[in-house]
């Protein structure tokens, strides 16, 4: 009686288990110098992006399921709001020797963590990461309040394969987004009221160019729009499910 229970106990979680892997969007490919780099979309404003054996975990938050995916060995952090900032979920994904890159805000809860400012260039294990500004210009929870104060939060450039990877973070169409140069793949915000409409995005997008963009933290929007108003522009638009259940 109790191997049975036991046999069936497993035989459960294993179903449950292929069932949450199943679930993960499939990765995709960017073709870079020593090798592939390898962009999973996880959930929201959570992915992970690795190459040559470097895994960076960028927004990991509690919710998002890694399943099998590899430990971190960078954590890159954007803002304070729980949908970015997860000690806890930290805590569990990070192994001996993770670095931490985070915007001052946040670094006060995550222990040992390299704190970046807007416009600061480090080097981080071996990668180069670049903080860039993101903030509201309008739009807040009420008159005079931003839900993004300029200097708290940052995106990130971050430089493998001499790829150059950029990360929004929560933000609208601010001017050091759209003076970005040289950008190969951007993950660009699009819901509202926090960051900015579709159509927006796609502004600041034709006038940045990267050459691949990836909408994310996009809960309710548009995107038909957002890839409509980038027809012809020359830039890659790719779609990816972001709250696959």
């Amino acid at each position: 009686m109790s191997h049975t229970a036991s046999f069936g106990s497993i035989t459960i979680l294993a179903v449950a288990l292929s069932a949450a892997l199943a679930a993960a969007v499939a990765p995709d490919k960017i073709p870079a110098s020593g090798g592939d780099i390898t962009i999973q979309p996880i959930n929201h404003a959570t992915l992970q992006v690795t190459h040559g054996g470097r895994v960076i975990d960028v927004d990991p938050v509690s919710q998002a399921n890694f399943g099998s995916l590899p430990a971190p060995d960078i954590i890159l952090i954007t803002d304070i709001h729980p949908d970015h900032l997860d000690p806890a979920a930290v805590a569990k994904l990070k192994k001996a020797g993770t670095k931490i890159v985070a915007p001052a805000a946040a670094a006060s809860k995550l222990e040992g963590a390299v704190v970046m400012k807007n416009g600061e260039t480090k080097d981080v294990d071996g990668v180069s990461i670049e903080a860039v500004p993101m903030y509201n210009l309008q739009r807040g929870p009420s008159p005079g309040q931003l839900f993004h104060d300029k200097g708290r939060g940052n995106g990130y450039v971050v430089t493998l394969g001499g790829k150059r990877i950029y990360v929004a973070g929560d933000t609208e169409c601010v001017p050091e987004m759209k003076a970005l140069k040289n950008i190969d793949v951007a993950f660009v915000p699009m819901n509202l009221p926090y960051t900015m409409p579709p159509s927006e995005a796609a502004e600041c997008v034709k006038a940045f160019k990267p050459k691949i963009v990836y909408p994310y933290h996009y809960r309710g929007s548009n995107l038909d729009e957002f890839a409509t108003a980038l027809k012809d522009s020359g830039v890659e638009v790719r779609i990816r499910d972001w709250y696959a259940k």
